[in-house]
């Protein structure tokens, strides 16, 4: 299958050489937009990676959804020899080429993308979520676990209850309480999404679970867990 994405090598290419994996991580980070420039989505996709062989392998999973009532449509999962180590700060170079096989296989381009990771709350501005963005021009949200950089107050134990996530100054995410009671998620814009709708999104994609619906059956896939139909 010809892929969708006409994306030049050298945003993704891994040759060993860290300072310039970063340096590009700079120059990304500053064609992010942080303003809403995208329709009504009428369908979504949540990706979500793993790893199989110990690591050899990198297993992608993108699963496509109607936005009106997060009916899953389509899934694909995509594997492919992991291309560099782990290094920290550096995850979206280590999973995007397989996030990409496995986004050309679904049957349409989504208007906005779910990615199980970070959008601009990372320490460079460059999470996965930011990353897919720019190279694709897709619409992202990034929905993390945990906290890479920055501080907020607490937060509410109710769903809906959210406190600002600020670095140097400024908010770089939404810590979002998606369900009462649980563990609130880290919910940051990655490219062409305000942060402030990036929370409501979110929020509006969840279906009684913690994560919302499009990250967590591609994180349900890309773990090989139970069959998603």
């Amino acid at each position: 299958m010809r892929s969708p994405f006409d994306i030049d090598p050298g945003l993704l290419a891994w040759d060993g050489d860290v300072p310039r994996a970063r340096r590009l991580q700079d120059e990304l980070a500053a064609r992010v937009r942080l303003q809403d420039a995208f329709a009504p989505p009428r369908h979504v996709a949540g990706v979500d990676v793993g790893f199989e062989e110990g690591g050899a392998i990198t297993r992608a999973a993108a699963v496509l959804l109607d936005a009106a009532d997060m009916r899953l449509l389509a899934e694909a999962v995509a594997r492919l020899p992991t291309r560099m180590p782990y290094i920290p700060g550096l995850l979206s170079f280590r999973e995007l080429p397989a996030v990409l096989a496995a986004l050309a296989q679904l049957p349409r381009l989504p208007d906005l993308v779910f990615a199980d990771g970070h959008g601009v709350a990372h320490p460079r501005g460059l999470g996965i979520a930011a990353h897919l963005g720019v190279i694709t021009g897709l619409a992202t949200i990034g929905v993390a676990k945990k906290i890479l950089v920055g501080r907020h107050e607490p937060v509410g134990p109710k769903r809906g209850d959210r406190q600002p996530l600020l670095h140097r100054g400024r908010v770089i995410g939404t810590v979002l309480r998606s369900k009462d009671g649980i563990q609130s998620l880290i919910v940051s814009a990655g490219h062409r999404v305000s942060q402030a709708t990036a929370a409501e999104l979110t929020l509006g994609a969840g279906r009684g679970y913690k994560l919302p619906e499009p990250t967590r059956l591609a994180d349900r896939l890309a773990s090989r867990r139970a069959p998603l139909r």
